[in-house]
């Protein structure tokens, strides 16, 4: 830092109480507006002048609540109280993205405790290259083009306040004595943010309520012609389906334009007017991509996320195309074994597990005892070595068995876990493509016709079952055996 340069910032506007969730919500967003319109400004001159004359300085907003009593607040509801009396305080950041879900949240407090919320400025710098992220025209020089350090000039951003420890149950309270009332800060929500766009190519915006991911391509395009066919029929409440660059139809036969080149975690969203639309992720083989996927993710607080891919079987008496529906984990991903402890359960959640039980025998017309035919539930273990079977069969095939697991692939148990850390309500139905253990190898020329016909029907029964999810209230869908003890009053 230049302690030569003075430092500048927007004109200070005092904290005030509200009492409207709503008027609360703009408050914030006028605040966020002219932090970044601030360095906005003070960025381009900047750089025209190149040479800096001061140290340019915005905060991001933030809300602030103060519950006095130990009243205990409407206990049939996961969110939306404190557990103690105290004050409690989170930063800020795009109010106008996430409008609705603040709105939610603070009409919770509000109407729970019975006090205002307090709006103001925080004392969290706001970095410059967040501030920027809205605006894809402009960006910010790396280190050493210039002929100044840009970080004597504005803030950048600092691990310090981005890390998991909220979400992780590890984080000390804020510098001042308050509870966390959020489970992000604002600069890790804007870093997800931003990542999210790098590694999906859509932006956050485009994002909906129930996200789906996926290891195969041929569920991807399969998602889009399910999604022309929604589009087709008005009655189905879609209103438009992205593709990666951001490239969107409103109407069934309009055509789309894919990019030259992929990003590493394609997405694709079938939009609703609400948000409660369907977004598919095509994050690859792996539970560092599938972590990755989700680490960001998690930051737009989606109603649901299910893993609908293809697994190896590990019952002889399994065929190719028959369904998996996990009703437990086993992790040797080993990616959040310092974010969540493998003593941790994962559990399963009922309303998550009848959703896609329904779904399945809805699409395959099959039920009950005849269900089991085509689809078993069990244990589904999740490895980091796609080549495992060429390792001795003897450690990994006995831990197998006395897991009873049923499915072996590289994603579920990470994204499941993921689910658990970050209070998101998970799921898995996965489709068996091979059975190494009984000769059956994914080599060419092997899936049977049956097994076509399934995963064609297997991405219409994770839409099918996110469906059958936006139909229920959130207090179902977001379960009470995701929170702690001590849990942010927020979402």
């Amino acid at each position: 830092m230049n302690d030569q340069l003075p430092i500048i910032s927007p004109h200070a506007v005092p904290p005030e109480l509200f009492t409207d969730a709503a008027e609360a919500v703009t408050r914030l967003e006028q605040l966020y507006r002219q932090a970044t319109d601030f360095l906005l400004e003070k960025f381009g001159e900047t750089l025209t002048a190149m040479r800096p004359i001061a140290r340019f300085r915005a905060f991001y907003p933030e809300v602030r609540i103060t519950s006095p009593s130990h009243a205990k607040a409407d206990s049939r509801l996961a969110w939306g109280y404190v557990s103690q009396p105290g004050t409690y305080a989170a930063t800020i950041t795009r109010p106008d993205l996430f409008r609705n879900y603040l709105t939610q949240q603070l009409a919770l407090i509000m109407r729970n405790h019975g006090v205002a919320v307090q709006v103001g400025l925080s004392d969290t710098p706001m970095p410059v290259h967040f501030a920027l992220t809205a605006l894809p025209t402009i960006s910010v020089p790396q280190e050493g083009v210039l002929d100044f350090s840009l970080r004597d000039v504005f803030d950048v951003p600092a691990l310090a306040s981005m890390d998991d420890d909220i979400v992780n149950g590890t984080a000390a309270p804020n510098p001042d004595g308050s509870g966390h009332l959020a489970p992000f800060t604002a600069q890790r929500v804007d870093y997800s943010l931003a990542r999210l766009s790098h590694y999906t190519a859509t932006a956050p915006e485009h994002f909906q309520n129930f996200v789906l991911f996926t290891n195969y391509q041929f569920y991807v395009d399969e998602f889009e012609g399910l999604a022309r066919r929604a589009l087709a029929d008005p009655a189905a409440g879609y209103t438009a389906f992205v593709a990666p660059g951001n490239a969107e139809i409103t109407g069934p036969d309009q055509p789309l334009q894919s990019p030259a080149k992929l990003p590493q975690m394609p997405s694709y969203h079938l939009k609703r007017a609400d948000g409660n639309g369907i977004t598919l992720v095509n994050i690859g083989v792996g539970p560092s991509n599938a972590k990755t996927a989700t680490d960001h993710i998690a930051v737009l607080r989606p109603h649901a996320w299910l893993m609908v891919g293809h697994c190896a079987g590990l019952r002889n008496s399994q065929s190719l195309g028959d369904f998996v529906l996990a009703h437990a984990y086993l992790r040797e991903d080993h990616v959040l074994d310092d974010d969540l402890p493998v003593w941790v359960p994962i559990p399963a959640l009922a309303e998550i597990q009848i959703a896609l039980q329904e779904a399945v025998a809805e699409v395959t017309k099959l039920e009950g005892f005849e269900l089991k035919r085509i689809m078993r539930t069990g244990t589904v273990a999740t490895i980091d070595n796609r080549n495992w079977e060429l390792r001795d069969q003897s450690g990994p095939v006995q831990r197998l068995s006395q897991s009873r697991a049923i499915a072996l692939d590289m994603e579920s148990a990470t994204i499941a876990a993921n689910g658990f850390r970050f209070r998101v309500p998970y799921g898995t139905l996965l489709c068996v493509s091979d059975k190494p253990l009984h000769g059956e190898l994914k080599l060419p020329g092997m899936a049977t016709d049956f097994y076509k016909t399934q995963v064609a029907n297997h991405l219409q029964i994770g839409v099918r079952a996110m469906e059958k999810l936006r139909e229920m209230p959130l207090e179902r869908i977001h379960s009470r055996k995701l929170r702690s003890f001590e849990e942010t009053a927020f979402l």
